[in-house]
């Protein structure tokens, strides 16, 4: 709405404007928007590239041990010790909510433990499984929190705080495993004892200086001066205990499972942090192979590497599988259950249930690794020896193949269940069913068939929350999730040569089918699954573009006007100024509206129209917008449903604030109104009177207004912009009322006002005066347009955004705060948004965040120039583009 012309910093460039760079630094910006464009891609190739690194470390490091040997150490593995590890992971889960309950003590909106455990486990049991895009942590987080009504802010806060409690915690348990163990961990890593003992002594006294710092700020060296405030005492003492415990916990898991006498748990402990930490590093999803890699490394010499291998494989399967497929459980019944209950109840199973699709998702992930995997391992051979007793070898032959192919399915399937597509739920579902039958006619597979069962099940229960129509060959693989299903494909090969290392791999080995012929029949199961992967992946990525976005039609403006007459937000009306494109719903009760700016295409606002329309609409044009070749995004949203955007595979930004007035609770008595009071006389004295014009009676002043509208123009030598400001165009303001203000009886000034249906919300819009009014004109204005509103009944007035406004001033905050906070402290040229704050200020509102919502790896920066250069372009350029 029109904000930046509406207060000016005058001729010369404010403090703090930008001056072109050299040349060294306009071509240090172009690479940094390129990579950071591309983002996606880039992770995609450097974690593939860590993948193959870690596998050929690791094939090296196991040379001397044989498939055969680790099956048989895992059988040889003690019950008692598979049960001490679940009861670590219990205990270490369990630990893991604490850090989502200190963050929200460190943020001062401290959480009942028992309204965040599950939203905490879930968000754990799928970041450390998957960890990227619509699977991460925080999406989860923000899926569970927000309708228990915590705000987004705080939200990003709190993973911010678990982040940063997270990565120094595993520091200092590391530390402090080094400094007990220093001989045993230098023998370990091949290194001087006092080195060890040096580095962790220095760790730890690092830690000291932090903790005696507490609640204070405090300016590290290098970094321009900037200020870092920490945490109370005993929160960050209470904290790093936490992490310790978890850390602790979560390697004895591994520990416990390792041999007797392997290495001490005191050595053994900052081996696995540094190992833990590679493997995040890596961005390797579950820092599969690269954990390994580094652990295996670590631990060579002190024990049979079949036996170390073992404990991996059960480490994994119990840290990491068991707690996804109880979350999945979980949250598959909270999703069946009736809502029937009201209050914080109601809220909370909401909000519970909102969790399956992530969670269903990471464990279509797992399954299909399994699969793919299982296809690859030989079976039992007394269970194929009975299956041959009774069935054909083509149908072993067969059902082994296919269900490699099916895991291949699960994989892809993934991305669609972690976006709620029916369509992904009905290829899930199938695959699931099939698979289930197959593993059992392979190999007689009863575990598998278990985890299937539940899978399937789970899907079942959960129908209701994949309601978004989309077919599954109608997603767009993105480069993080093409990656995802490559680590899986590459560590089956990886297992493939490991496992039948000295068989022959060839066409005429390929060729054998006998019931003993394992080797070949792994060869087929992975080039069934991967011709698959790829065959889709290509057709994802190479398929023709398809712009499904068109010019405005009359027809098309005519049914957006038709749903904003039934909609409360005021904003839609800038639909009338013609400058947009619109997508529809596909029952056309909302649409979207939105510009194309160089390979964006941003959304203006939420959708428009009724809120169980939006979920759907916005995959819609996400899809579709990659389907173009674009990247998507939604230019100022409210931060009601962001928990919608983040299904959709969104990242959130904060833009600024939004002013409303509350005509409700307006008034001008009191002593604080005294100014204002003051405004409205000094203006009446002046001859200034204002009156709205209701929409047929604006024609008759269109000459007089587009005078007002040119002088305003000329004075500022500036030209009318578009997108998400209105521009003067005689059918466009005389769709709407205008708030006209008279000095002696001359149009001096006047202001468009958008309408809500209901009486609920008028938006200002242009705003225009000639030069030679008072001082307090526009003040004046808008203090007579708040009280002809409030004796008309409307609820709110919206002042527009306040751009770059309510950003953190915490020096930790994120970097697009700082970076937003110093510009609305300094202004660029011609525009003051501190005073644009100000100004609005007058009025006494309510602020509201908006925010920046992109899609995948998209760069913020880059989204915001081409929105920036939407609305530098007319209206009429929008038409005609």
């Amino acid at each position: 709405m029109s904000s930046p012309d509406e207060v000016k910093s005058g001729d010369r460039p404010a403090a703090g404007a930008t001056r072109p760079g050299g040349i060294a630094a306009r071509i240090g910006g172009r690479l940094a928007d390129w990579a950071g464009d591309r983002r996606g891609t880039l992770v995609a190739v450097f974690t593939l590239a860590m993948l193959i690194v870690a596998a050929w470390a690791l094939m090296r490091l196991a040379s001397e041990t044989s498939y055969a040997a680790i099956v048989g150490a895992l059988r040889a593995t003690e019950p008692w010790r598979v049960a001490v590890a679940v009861l670590l992971t219990v205990a270490s889960f369990g630990l893991l909510t604490l850090y989502d309950l200190n963050a929200f003590a460190s943020i001062g909106k401290p959480q009942p433990w028992r309204r965040i455990a599950p939203g905490a486990v879930a968000a754990y049991a799928v970041a450390q499984t998957a960890g990227f895009g619509p699977l991460s942590g925080g999406a989860v987080r923000l899926r569970y929190y927000t309708p228990l009504g915590v705000t987004p802010a705080d939200i990003a806060r709190v993973v911010v705080f678990v982040v940063a409690a997270f990565g120094l915690g595993l520091t200092l348990t590391a530390a402090a495993g080094g400094l007990v163990a220093a001989p045993h961990l230098a023998a370990v890593l091949g290194v001087r004892t006092a080195t060890v003992g040096v580095v962790a002594a220095a760790v730890l006294a690092a830690a000291l200086v932090l903790i005696a710092g507490a609640g204070r700020g405090f300016v590290v060296p290098g970094t321009g001066g900037r200020r870092f405030e920490l945490p109370g005492r005993m929160l960050m003492i209470r904290q790093l205990a936490v992490t310790a415990l978890d850390t602790a916990a979560a390697g004895g898991v591994l520990w416990v499972l390792l041999p007797a006498h392997t290495v001490s748990y005191a050595a053994f402990l900052p081996i696995y942090a540094v190992a833990l930490a590679l493997g995040i590093l890596s961005h390797v999803p579950a820092g599969l192979g690269v954990f390994e890699a580094v652990m295996l490394a670590a631990l060579s010499g002190l024990a049979p590497p079949a036996e170390i291998l073992a404990a991996f494989a059960l480490y994994r399967l119990i840290y990491q599988v068991l707690p996804l497929a109880v979350a999945a459980a979980g949250l598959a019944l909270a999703e069946g259950r009736a809502l029937a209950a009201h209050g914080p109840t109601a809220a909370a199973l909401k909000a519970v249930a909102g969790l399956a699709p992530p969670v269903l998702a990471t464990m279509a992930l797992v399954l299909g690794t399994m699969l793919v995997f299982s296809g690859v391992t030989p079976a039992q051979p007394d269970d194929l020896d009975w299956l041959g007793s009774f069935l054909p070898l083509h149908v072993i032959e067969g059902a082994h193949f296919l269900a490699s192919v099916l895991g291949a399915l699960l994989l892809i399937s993934a991305r669609g269940l972690a976006f709620r597509a029916d369509g992904a739920w009905w290829a899930a579902m199938v695959a699931a069913c099939a698979a289930l039958v197959l593993s059992l006619l392979k190999a007689v597979a009863v575990y598998e068939a278990a985890a299937l069962a539940l899978f399937a099940a789970a899907l079942f229960v959960a129908r209701g929350a994949f309601d978004r129509r989309s077919a599954l060959f109608g997603l767009r693989l993105t480069p993080p999730w093409i990656a995802a299903v490559a680590v899986v494909l590459v560590s089956a090969f990886v297992i493939l040569r490991f496992v039948f290392d000295h068989a022959e791999f060839g066409a005429e080995s390929w060729l054998r089918f006998e019931l003993s012929a394992e080797a070949p029949r792994g060869q087929r199961a992975l080039f069934g699954a991967s011709l698959f992967a790829c065959l889709f992946a290509l057709w994802s990525l190479l398929r023709p573009v398809r712009d499904a976005g068109v010019p405005l039609t009359d027809a098309d403006l005519e049914r957006a006007i038709a749903i904003i007459a039934a909609q409360p937000v005021a904003g839609a009306n800038l639909v009338r100024m013609g400058d947009k494109r619109l997508l529809l719903s596909t029952d056309g009760r909302a649409f979207v509206m939105y510009g194309r700016q160089g390979n964006s295409w941003i959304a203006l606002y939420d959708p428009v129209g009724p809120v169980d329309a939006w979920e759907g609409l916005i995959w819609r044009f996400v899809e579709t917008a990659r389907n173009a070749g674009c990247r998507a995004a939604f230019y100022q949203v409210a931060p009601e449903r962001l928990a919608i955007y983040a299904d959709a595979g969104l990242r959130f930004f904060k833009l600024g604030e939004q002013a409303r007035v509350d005509l409700s609770s307006f008034e001008l008595t009191g002593k604080a109104r005294a100014s204002q009071r003051n405004v409205l006389s000094r203006g009446a004295r002046e001859g200034l009177a204002v009156e709205l014009v209701e929409p047929a009676a604006v024609p008759p002043l269109l000459d007089a207004l587009e005078a007002v509208s040119d002088a305003w123009l000329r004075e500022r030598g500036g030209v009318e912009k578009g997108f998400s400001l209105g521009a003067f165009d005689r059918a466009y303001v005389a769709s709407q009322r205008v708030a006209v203000m008279r000095m002696s009886d001359e149009i001096v000034a006047f202001a468009t006002l958008m309408a809500g249906s209901g009486r609920e919300e008028t938006a200002i819009d242009l705003m225009r005066h000639v030069e030679a009014i008072p001082n307090v004109g526009m003040e004046f204005l808008f203090l007579r347009i708040c009280e002809m509103l409030k004796d008309e009944g409307w609820h709110w007035f919206d002042l527009g955004m306040a751009p770059l406004s309510g950003f953190s001033e915490s020096e930790a905050a994120p970097a697009w705060h700082r970076v937003g906070r110093a510009i609305y402290e300094q202004g660029v040229f011609s525009y003051n948004f501190k005073g644009l704050r100000g100004f609005k200020s007058k009025l006494q509102p309510e602020w509201r965040p908006r925010y920046l919502a992109i899609a995948g790896g998209a760069n913020p920066a880059l989204v915001l120039l081409d929105a920036t250069r939407l609305i530098a372009r007319s209206a009429r350029d929008g038409r005609e583009g």
